[in-house]
């Protein structure tokens, strides 16, 4: 529990008892290694903070290529934004690539902490202004950078993933092939 707190103490400061009453609108949970936390067509009704282990949210195209949208790795937040806000069909998969520990907190319990501690609307707010960045960043690269470096931005972002994620993960984040990420990761080695 302390590894939320740490996260939420980075924007907003609690005092013991909002500490206490924010845990206490939790439900932790375990999800195995491709279990599915959220399905494309599914209302999503919870925020997940990681504890430990990794999800990955994605979509997948018509032609059944994956398209990864972003990691939630251990202290990141992850949720269907669309679906969260709207209660429509989401269209996206949240799903464990390892083992996870997760923290829940249903839309309706958000709500009331909202009431409850009014703190926590500046708390999310952020978290949402800095998705909302982070994102549209990524598509201005996905359209202009070239695939080294997408690569390198990944590396970046996401230090502790490099080594422990399958190949392909990586290559549907950046935007390419597992056979054009391998082909890629060789020349860059080679060159380093």
């Amino acid at each position: 529990m302390s590894l939320i707190l740490q996260n939420i103490n980075k924007h907003i400061a609690l005092t013991e008892e909002e500490q206490a009453h924010f845990l206490s609108l939790l439900v932790p949970k375990s999800i195995k290694r491709k279990q599915f936390l959220l399905r494309e067509g599914e209302v999503c009704k919870h925020t997940a903070f990681v504890t430990t282990g990794c999800l990955r949210a994605y979509t997948i195209d018509r032609n059944g290529f994956e398209h990864i949208l972003h990691f939630a790795p251990q202290g990141w937040w992850v949720a269907d934004m669309y679906s969260l806000v709207s209660q429509q069909a989401g269209n996206l998969f949240i799903e464990a690539v390892e083992a996870s520990e997760i923290l829940l907190l249903s839309k309706s319990r958000q709500e009331q902490l909202y009431a409850d501690i009014p703190k926590f609307e500046r708390f999310f707010r952020i978290l949402a202004e800095n998705s909302l960045v982070t994102h549209r960043q990524r598509l201005l690269d996905n359209l202009s950078l070239p695939a080294q470096e997408r690569y390198a931005i990944f590396c970046k972002r996401y230090p502790t993933l490099i080594q422990c994620l399958p190949q392909k993960y990586i290559a549907a984040y950046i935007g390419v092939t597992p056979e054009f990420f391998s082909k890629m990761r060789k020349e860059l080695l080679r060159d380093s």
